[in-house]
Protein backbone atom coordinates (compact mmCIF):
# COMPACT_ATOMS: atom_id res chain seq x y z
CA UNK A 1 0.00 0.00 0.00
CA UNK A 2 1.25 3.51 -0.84
CA UNK A 3 2.31 5.70 2.10
CA UNK A 4 1.95 9.43 2.76
CA UNK A 5 3.18 11.65 5.57
CA UNK A 6 0.97 14.60 6.54
CA UNK A 7 2.45 17.18 8.90
CA UNK A 8 -0.06 19.06 11.03
CA UNK A 9 -3.31 18.02 12.66
CA UNK A 10 -5.22 21.20 11.89
CA UNK A 11 -7.99 21.71 9.38
CA UNK A 12 -5.86 21.29 6.26
CA UNK A 13 -3.86 18.36 7.60
CA UNK A 14 -6.89 16.39 8.77
CA UNK A 15 -8.72 16.93 5.49
CA UNK A 16 -5.62 15.97 3.48
CA UNK A 17 -5.09 12.82 5.55
CA UNK A 18 -8.72 11.76 5.14
CA UNK A 19 -8.83 12.35 1.39
CA UNK A 20 -5.68 10.28 0.83
CA UNK A 21 -6.75 7.53 3.23
CA UNK A 22 -10.13 7.24 1.50
CA UNK A 23 -8.24 6.56 -1.73
CA UNK A 24 -6.34 3.60 -0.32
CA UNK A 25 -3.21 5.43 0.89
CA UNK A 26 -1.74 4.60 4.28
CA UNK A 27 -1.23 7.94 6.08
CA UNK A 28 0.95 8.93 8.99
CA UNK A 29 -0.48 12.15 10.42
CA UNK A 30 2.01 14.05 12.62
CA UNK A 31 0.75 16.49 15.26
CA UNK A 32 3.18 17.96 17.80
CA UNK A 33 0.55 18.91 20.39
CA UNK A 34 0.27 18.33 23.33
CA UNK A 35 4.00 17.64 23.66
CA UNK A 36 4.81 20.97 22.00
CA UNK A 37 2.23 23.75 22.29
CA UNK A 38 1.84 26.74 20.00
CA UNK A 39 0.88 29.53 22.39
CA UNK A 40 -2.50 29.92 20.68
CA UNK A 41 -4.00 26.44 20.90
CA UNK A 42 -5.53 25.32 24.19
CA UNK A 43 -6.14 21.60 23.69
CA UNK A 44 -4.55 18.52 22.15
CA UNK A 45 -7.53 17.96 19.86
CA UNK A 46 -7.21 17.80 16.10
CA UNK A 47 -8.72 20.62 14.03
CA UNK A 48 -8.91 22.99 17.00
CA UNK A 49 -10.36 26.33 15.91
CA UNK A 50 -8.31 29.16 17.40
CA UNK A 51 -9.41 32.56 16.15
CA UNK A 52 -13.18 32.16 15.78
CA UNK A 53 -15.88 29.52 15.65
CA UNK A 54 -17.34 30.85 12.40
CA UNK A 55 -16.56 29.38 8.99
CA UNK A 56 -18.19 32.34 7.29
CA UNK A 57 -21.35 32.74 5.24
CA UNK A 58 -22.99 29.56 4.01
CA UNK A 59 -24.97 31.37 1.31
CA UNK A 60 -23.83 30.26 -2.15
CA UNK A 61 -23.86 33.82 -3.51
CA UNK A 62 -21.27 34.86 -0.89
CA UNK A 63 -17.60 34.15 -1.51
CA UNK A 64 -17.09 31.90 1.52
CA UNK A 65 -20.43 30.24 0.93
CA UNK A 66 -19.42 29.45 -2.63
CA UNK A 67 -16.15 27.94 -1.40
CA UNK A 68 -18.08 25.86 1.13
CA UNK A 69 -20.44 24.61 -1.57
CA UNK A 70 -17.57 23.71 -3.88
CA UNK A 71 -15.64 21.94 -1.14
CA UNK A 72 -18.65 19.95 -0.01
CA UNK A 73 -19.28 18.90 -3.59
CA UNK A 74 -15.74 17.59 -3.75
CA UNK A 75 -16.36 15.37 -0.73
CA UNK A 76 -15.01 17.33 2.25
CA UNK A 77 -15.05 15.47 5.55
CA UNK A 78 -14.47 18.48 7.78
CA UNK A 79 -17.22 20.63 6.28
CA UNK A 80 -19.65 17.74 6.68
CA UNK A 81 -18.65 17.51 10.36
CA UNK A 82 -18.95 21.30 10.69
CA UNK A 83 -22.57 21.09 9.53
CA UNK A 84 -23.23 18.39 12.12
CA UNK A 85 -21.68 20.55 14.88
CA UNK A 86 -23.29 23.83 13.81
CA UNK A 87 -24.58 26.41 16.28
CA UNK A 88 -27.04 29.19 15.41
CA UNK A 89 -25.28 31.95 13.43
CA UNK A 90 -27.85 33.20 10.93
CA UNK A 91 -26.53 32.98 7.40
CA UNK A 92 -23.11 31.84 8.62
CA UNK A 93 -21.77 28.39 9.43
CA UNK A 94 -20.48 28.46 12.99
CA UNK A 95 -19.65 25.45 15.13
CA UNK A 96 -19.31 24.31 18.69
CA UNK A 97 -15.51 24.32 18.85
CA UNK A 98 -15.11 21.49 21.34
CA UNK A 99 -17.63 19.21 19.66
CA UNK A 100 -16.16 19.90 16.24
CA UNK A 101 -12.60 19.09 17.34
CA UNK A 102 -13.74 16.03 19.27
CA UNK A 103 -15.69 14.67 16.29
CA UNK A 104 -12.82 15.29 13.85
CA UNK A 105 -10.34 13.65 16.24
CA UNK A 106 -12.52 10.57 16.69
CA UNK A 107 -13.20 10.26 12.95
CA UNK A 108 -9.57 10.64 11.93
CA UNK A 109 -8.14 8.30 14.58
CA UNK A 110 -10.71 5.60 13.80
CA UNK A 111 -9.84 5.46 10.09
CA UNK A 112 -8.01 2.17 9.37
CA UNK A 113 -5.57 3.86 6.96
CA UNK A 114 -4.57 6.74 9.28
CA UNK A 115 -2.03 6.56 12.11
CA UNK A 116 -1.84 9.62 14.34
CA UNK A 117 1.72 10.29 15.55
CA UNK A 118 2.06 12.75 18.44
CA UNK A 119 5.53 14.02 17.64
CA UNK A 120 7.21 17.22 16.44
CA UNK A 121 9.01 16.92 13.13
CA UNK A 122 12.10 19.11 12.95
CA UNK A 123 12.69 18.69 9.22
CA UNK A 124 10.71 18.24 6.04
CA UNK A 125 10.18 14.47 5.92
CA UNK A 126 11.48 12.24 3.16
CA UNK A 127 9.01 10.54 0.87
CA UNK A 128 5.69 11.82 -0.43
CA UNK A 129 4.43 14.39 2.07
CA UNK A 130 1.91 17.14 2.67
CA UNK A 131 3.09 20.01 4.86
CA UNK A 132 0.03 21.46 6.56
CA UNK A 133 1.69 22.65 9.75
CA UNK A 134 -0.17 25.93 9.69
CA UNK A 135 0.81 29.49 10.53
CA UNK A 136 2.13 28.38 13.93
CA UNK A 137 4.71 26.00 12.49
CA UNK A 138 7.37 25.16 15.05
CA UNK A 139 10.64 27.05 14.86
CA UNK A 140 12.65 23.97 13.90
CA UNK A 141 10.37 22.92 11.05
CA UNK A 142 10.04 26.53 9.86
CA UNK A 143 13.83 26.74 9.69
CA UNK A 144 13.94 23.51 7.69
CA UNK A 145 11.31 24.83 5.28
CA UNK A 146 13.20 28.11 4.93
CA UNK A 147 16.44 26.29 4.23
CA UNK A 148 14.80 24.06 1.64
CA UNK A 149 12.93 26.81 -0.19
CA UNK A 150 15.89 29.15 -0.32
CA UNK A 151 13.40 31.95 0.30
CA UNK A 152 13.22 34.08 3.40
CA UNK A 153 10.06 33.40 5.33
CA UNK A 154 7.24 35.94 5.33
CA UNK A 155 5.55 36.76 8.59
CA UNK A 156 2.44 38.59 9.66
CA UNK A 157 0.76 39.12 13.00
CA UNK A 158 -2.61 37.52 13.66
CA UNK A 159 -4.96 38.03 16.59
CA UNK A 160 -7.87 36.28 18.26
CA UNK A 161 -10.95 37.78 19.90
CA UNK A 162 -12.18 37.38 23.50
CA UNK A 163 -15.03 35.09 24.52
CA UNK A 164 -17.47 36.02 27.29
CA UNK A 165 -19.96 33.93 29.24
CA UNK A 166 -23.62 34.38 28.37
CA UNK A 167 -24.73 34.65 32.00
CA UNK A 168 -22.49 37.71 32.47
CA UNK A 169 -24.18 39.66 29.63
CA UNK A 170 -26.76 42.20 30.77
CA UNK A 171 -29.75 41.35 28.57
CA UNK A 172 -31.71 44.32 29.86
CA UNK A 173 -29.33 46.39 27.72
CA UNK A 174 -28.13 43.94 25.07
CA UNK A 175 -30.67 42.38 22.72
CA UNK A 176 -30.92 39.58 20.20
CA UNK A 177 -31.25 40.42 16.55
CA UNK A 178 -29.56 40.25 13.17
CA UNK A 179 -29.02 42.90 10.56
CA UNK A 180 -32.20 43.99 8.79
CA UNK A 181 -34.23 41.48 10.84
CA UNK A 182 -34.14 38.85 8.11
CA UNK A 183 -36.46 36.51 9.94
CA UNK A 184 -35.77 32.79 10.03
CA UNK A 185 -32.48 33.20 8.17
CA UNK A 186 -30.88 34.81 11.19
CA UNK A 187 -33.49 34.30 13.91
CA UNK A 188 -31.76 36.62 16.37
CA UNK A 189 -28.62 34.52 16.47
CA UNK A 190 -26.45 37.48 17.50
CA UNK A 191 -26.50 39.45 20.74
CA UNK A 192 -26.10 43.18 20.19
CA UNK A 193 -24.64 45.71 22.60
CA UNK A 194 -25.82 49.16 21.45
CA UNK A 195 -23.81 52.35 21.97
CA UNK A 196 -24.79 55.99 21.94
CA UNK A 197 -22.39 58.48 20.38
CA UNK A 198 -21.18 59.48 23.86
CA UNK A 199 -20.67 55.85 24.92
CA UNK A 200 -18.76 55.16 21.70
CA UNK A 201 -16.53 58.21 22.29
CA UNK A 202 -15.71 57.09 25.83
CA UNK A 203 -15.00 53.55 24.65
CA UNK A 204 -12.59 54.51 21.85
CA UNK A 205 -10.81 56.98 24.15
CA UNK A 206 -10.17 54.19 26.65
CA UNK A 207 -9.17 51.82 23.87
CA UNK A 208 -6.73 54.32 22.40
CA UNK A 209 -4.97 54.72 25.76
CA UNK A 210 -4.97 51.05 26.78
CA UNK A 211 -1.71 49.17 27.27
CA UNK A 212 -0.79 46.49 24.79
CA UNK A 213 1.22 43.32 25.33
CA UNK A 214 4.77 44.00 24.19
CA UNK A 215 5.87 41.80 21.33
CA UNK A 216 9.10 39.87 21.60
CA UNK A 217 12.04 41.52 19.91
CA UNK A 218 12.18 38.89 17.17
CA UNK A 219 8.52 39.61 16.40
CA UNK A 220 8.87 43.38 16.19
CA UNK A 221 10.93 43.52 13.02
CA UNK A 222 9.81 41.53 10.03
CA UNK A 223 12.18 40.89 7.16
CA UNK A 224 10.21 40.09 4.03
CA UNK A 225 12.79 40.69 1.34
CA UNK A 226 10.42 43.41 0.12
CA UNK A 227 10.14 45.70 3.11
CA UNK A 228 12.35 45.47 6.17
CA UNK A 229 11.66 46.57 9.73
CA UNK A 230 7.92 47.03 9.35
CA UNK A 231 5.21 45.63 11.56
CA UNK A 232 2.91 43.66 9.26
CA UNK A 233 -0.65 42.69 10.00
CA UNK A 234 -3.11 40.61 8.02
CA UNK A 235 -5.77 43.05 6.83
CA UNK A 236 -8.56 40.54 7.28
CA UNK A 237 -7.88 40.09 11.01
CA UNK A 238 -6.64 43.45 12.29
CA UNK A 239 -6.38 43.98 16.06
CA UNK A 240 -9.11 46.40 17.04
CA UNK A 241 -6.61 48.87 18.49
CA UNK A 242 -4.70 48.93 15.18
CA UNK A 243 -7.94 49.53 13.31
CA UNK A 244 -8.74 52.42 15.66
CA UNK A 245 -5.37 54.01 14.90
CA UNK A 246 -6.63 54.59 11.35
CA UNK A 247 -9.29 57.00 12.53
CA UNK A 248 -11.83 57.56 15.32
CA UNK A 249 -14.73 56.44 13.14
CA UNK A 250 -12.95 53.36 11.78
CA UNK A 251 -14.72 51.08 14.26
CA UNK A 252 -18.16 52.64 13.77
CA UNK A 253 -17.77 52.01 10.04
CA UNK A 254 -16.08 48.63 10.60
CA UNK A 255 -16.84 45.88 13.14
CA UNK A 256 -19.12 48.18 15.19
CA UNK A 257 -21.21 49.40 12.25
CA UNK A 258 -24.87 49.61 13.31
CA UNK A 259 -26.53 49.27 9.89
CA UNK A 260 -29.63 47.10 9.93
CA UNK A 261 -29.74 46.86 13.74
CA UNK A 262 -32.57 48.60 15.59
CA UNK A 263 -32.48 49.00 19.38
CA UNK A 264 -35.85 47.63 20.60
CA UNK A 265 -35.72 49.92 23.63
CA UNK A 266 -36.21 53.04 21.55
CA UNK A 267 -36.88 51.84 18.00
CA UNK A 268 -33.82 53.67 16.64
CA UNK A 269 -30.52 52.62 15.13
CA UNK A 270 -27.66 52.94 17.65
CA UNK A 271 -24.57 54.97 16.89
CA UNK A 272 -22.47 51.79 17.12
CA UNK A 273 -23.08 48.13 17.99
CA UNK A 274 -20.83 45.42 19.38
CA UNK A 275 -22.07 42.03 18.19
CA UNK A 276 -21.60 38.76 20.06
CA UNK A 277 -21.84 35.43 18.24
CA UNK A 278 -22.72 32.13 19.93
CA UNK A 279 -19.57 30.04 20.39
CA UNK A 280 -20.87 26.66 21.61
CA UNK A 281 -23.99 24.52 21.25
CA UNK A 282 -24.99 25.03 24.86
CA UNK A 283 -25.17 28.78 24.25
CA UNK A 284 -23.07 29.52 27.34
CA UNK A 285 -20.22 31.26 25.50
CA UNK A 286 -20.23 34.20 23.07
CA UNK A 287 -17.43 35.49 20.83
CA UNK A 288 -16.88 39.26 20.52
CA UNK A 289 -17.15 39.69 16.75
CA UNK A 290 -14.29 41.70 15.24
CA UNK A 291 -12.54 42.23 18.59
CA UNK A 292 -9.19 40.66 17.81
CA UNK A 293 -6.77 42.37 20.15
CA UNK A 294 -3.31 42.52 21.70
CA UNK A 295 -4.32 44.46 24.81
CA UNK A 296 -3.08 43.28 28.19
CA UNK A 297 -5.64 41.03 29.85
CA UNK A 298 -6.37 43.52 32.66
CA UNK A 299 -6.89 46.21 30.03
CA UNK A 300 -9.32 44.00 28.13
CA UNK A 301 -11.39 43.64 31.28
CA UNK A 302 -11.30 47.39 31.95
CA UNK A 303 -11.93 48.64 28.41
CA UNK A 304 -14.38 46.03 27.13
CA UNK A 305 -16.51 46.36 30.27
CA UNK A 306 -17.24 49.91 29.13
CA UNK A 307 -19.41 48.37 26.40
CA UNK A 308 -23.11 48.61 27.35
CA UNK A 309 -24.33 45.19 28.37
CA UNK A 310 -20.83 43.94 29.17
CA UNK A 311 -20.23 45.91 32.37
CA UNK A 312 -20.00 42.64 34.34
CA UNK A 313 -18.58 40.51 31.53
CA UNK A 314 -16.70 37.37 32.55
CA UNK A 315 -14.03 36.33 30.04
CA UNK A 316 -13.58 32.63 29.37
CA UNK A 317 -10.79 33.52 26.93
CA UNK A 318 -8.93 36.76 26.38
CA UNK A 319 -7.87 38.03 23.01
CA UNK A 320 -4.22 37.74 22.09
CA UNK A 321 -1.83 38.18 19.19
CA UNK A 322 0.63 35.72 17.74
CA UNK A 323 3.04 35.56 14.85
CA UNK A 324 1.99 33.52 11.84
CA UNK A 325 4.26 32.12 9.18
CA UNK A 326 3.62 31.47 5.52
CA UNK A 327 5.79 30.58 2.55
CA UNK A 328 6.27 32.62 -0.60
CA UNK A 329 4.05 30.36 -2.66
CA UNK A 330 4.43 32.12 -6.06
CA UNK A 331 7.97 30.75 -6.41
CA UNK A 332 7.44 27.50 -4.52
CA UNK A 333 4.07 26.00 -5.47
CA UNK A 334 2.14 24.95 -8.54
CA UNK A 335 -1.64 25.53 -8.65
CA UNK A 336 -2.11 21.84 -7.80
CA UNK A 337 -0.25 22.58 -4.49
CA UNK A 338 2.73 20.47 -5.56
CA UNK A 339 6.15 22.08 -5.06
CA UNK A 340 8.18 23.05 -8.09
CA UNK A 341 11.46 21.49 -6.96
CA UNK A 342 10.24 18.28 -5.35
CA UNK A 343 7.27 16.68 -7.04
CA UNK A 344 6.38 14.42 -4.11
CA UNK A 345 6.02 17.36 -1.71
CA UNK A 346 2.80 19.32 -1.28
CA UNK A 347 1.77 22.23 0.93
CA UNK A 348 -1.73 23.03 2.17
CA UNK A 349 -3.55 25.37 4.51
CA UNK A 350 -2.64 28.73 5.90
CA UNK A 351 1.09 28.23 5.49
CA UNK A 352 0.52 28.58 1.72
CA UNK A 353 -1.06 32.02 2.05
CA UNK A 354 -4.68 30.90 1.86
CA UNK A 355 -6.60 32.53 4.69
CA UNK A 356 -9.78 31.41 6.43
CA UNK A 357 -11.00 28.12 7.87
CA UNK A 358 -12.79 27.00 4.72
CA UNK A 359 -9.77 27.88 2.56
CA UNK A 360 -7.62 25.73 4.81
CA UNK A 361 -10.00 22.80 4.56
CA UNK A 362 -10.34 23.19 0.79
CA UNK A 363 -6.60 23.31 0.11
CA UNK A 364 -6.12 20.34 2.42
CA UNK A 365 -8.65 18.45 0.32
CA UNK A 366 -6.86 19.31 -2.92
CA UNK A 367 -3.39 18.52 -1.55
CA UNK A 368 -4.51 15.18 -0.08
CA UNK A 369 -6.30 14.25 -3.27
CA UNK A 370 -3.33 15.16 -5.44
CA UNK A 371 -0.84 13.43 -3.14
CA UNK A 372 -2.89 10.24 -3.47
CA UNK A 373 -3.07 10.64 -7.25
CA UNK A 374 0.70 11.21 -7.34
CA UNK A 375 1.27 7.97 -5.43
CA UNK A 376 -1.09 6.13 -7.78
CA UNK A 377 0.64 7.53 -10.86
CA UNK A 378 -2.41 9.53 -11.92
CA UNK A 379 -2.60 13.00 -13.43
CA UNK A 380 -2.80 15.74 -10.82
CA UNK A 381 -5.80 18.05 -10.72
CA UNK A 382 -5.74 21.79 -11.25
CA UNK A 383 -9.09 23.38 -10.50
CA UNK A 384 -10.47 25.93 -12.99
CA UNK A 385 -9.76 29.54 -11.92
CA UNK A 386 -13.48 30.22 -12.42
CA UNK A 387 -14.08 28.25 -9.21
CA UNK A 388 -13.32 29.88 -5.86
CA UNK A 389 -10.85 27.19 -4.83
CA UNK A 390 -9.19 27.28 -8.21
CA UNK A 391 -8.95 31.08 -8.01
CA UNK A 392 -7.38 30.93 -4.53
CA UNK A 393 -4.79 28.41 -5.70
CA UNK A 394 -4.09 30.54 -8.77
CA UNK A 395 -3.69 33.67 -6.64
CA UNK A 396 -1.18 32.23 -4.18
CA UNK A 397 0.92 30.77 -7.00
CA UNK A 398 0.86 33.85 -9.24
CA UNK A 399 0.82 36.88 -6.91
CA UNK A 400 3.59 39.48 -7.09
CA UNK A 401 6.27 39.76 -4.43
CA UNK A 402 5.35 43.38 -3.67
CA UNK A 403 1.85 42.71 -2.35
CA UNK A 404 1.67 39.01 -1.53
CA UNK A 405 -0.16 38.41 1.73
CA UNK A 406 -2.76 35.87 2.89
CA UNK A 407 -5.91 35.88 0.77
CA UNK A 408 -9.44 34.94 1.77
CA UNK A 409 -12.13 33.82 -0.62
CA UNK A 410 -13.54 36.82 -2.47
CA UNK A 411 -15.14 37.45 -5.85
CA UNK A 412 -12.38 39.87 -6.80
CA UNK A 413 -9.95 37.04 -7.54
CA UNK A 414 -12.29 35.34 -10.04
CA UNK A 415 -11.84 36.03 -13.76
CA UNK A 416 -14.43 38.43 -15.23
CA UNK A 417 -17.74 37.12 -16.45
CA UNK A 418 -17.96 36.79 -20.25
CA UNK A 419 -20.78 39.32 -20.27
CA UNK A 420 -21.22 42.11 -17.71
CA UNK A 421 -24.17 41.91 -15.34
CA UNK A 422 -25.96 45.27 -15.45
CA UNK A 423 -27.62 44.91 -12.07
CA UNK A 424 -26.27 45.11 -8.53
CA UNK A 425 -23.54 43.47 -6.47
CA UNK A 426 -25.63 40.49 -5.38
CA UNK A 427 -26.69 39.69 -8.94
CA UNK A 428 -23.05 39.70 -10.05
CA UNK A 429 -22.10 37.46 -7.13
CA UNK A 430 -24.90 35.05 -8.03
CA UNK A 431 -23.65 34.93 -11.64
CA UNK A 432 -20.09 34.20 -10.48
CA UNK A 433 -21.45 31.45 -8.25
CA UNK A 434 -23.52 29.84 -10.99
CA UNK A 435 -20.49 29.69 -13.29
CA UNK A 436 -18.26 28.30 -10.53
CA UNK A 437 -20.72 25.61 -9.50
CA UNK A 438 -21.28 24.56 -13.10
CA UNK A 439 -17.53 24.15 -13.52
CA UNK A 440 -17.04 22.33 -10.21
CA UNK A 441 -19.95 20.03 -11.03
CA UNK A 442 -18.46 19.18 -14.38
CA UNK A 443 -15.11 18.43 -12.76
CA UNK A 444 -16.65 16.43 -9.91
CA UNK A 445 -18.74 14.36 -12.28
CA UNK A 446 -15.71 13.44 -14.35
CA UNK A 447 -13.01 12.98 -11.72
CA UNK A 448 -14.38 12.67 -8.20
CA UNK A 449 -16.64 10.09 -6.68
CA UNK A 450 -20.16 11.49 -6.32
CA UNK A 451 -21.61 11.93 -2.83
CA UNK A 452 -25.32 12.56 -3.22
CA UNK A 453 -25.91 13.92 0.28
CA UNK A 454 -23.28 16.59 -0.20
CA UNK A 455 -24.63 17.40 -3.64
CA UNK A 456 -27.99 18.22 -2.01
CA UNK A 457 -26.26 20.65 0.34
Amino acid sequence: MSELIVVGGGLAGCEAAWQAAERGVRVQLYEMRPGVQTGAHQTAGLAELVCSNSLGSKLPDRATGLLQTETLRLGSLLLKIAQECAVPAGGALAVDRQLFSKTVTETITSHPNITLVRKELHQIPDGVSVIASGPLTSAALAASIGEWTGEQQLFFFDAIAPIVSYESIDMTIAYRGSRYDRGDLDAGDYINCPMTEQEYAEFIQALANAEQIELHDFEKMIETGVRAGVERYFEGCLPIEILLSRGQDSLAFGPLRPVGLIDPRNGRRPYAVVQLRQDNLAGTLYNMVGFQTNLKFAEQRRVFRLIPGLQQAEFSRYGQMHRNTFIFSPTILRPNLQTENRLGLFFAGQITGVEGYVGNIATGLLAGLNAARFLHGEELIVLPPTTMLGALCHYITHASAQDFQPMKANFGILPPLPEPIPRGKRERAAAYSRRALNDIEDLASRIFFIIENQHKN
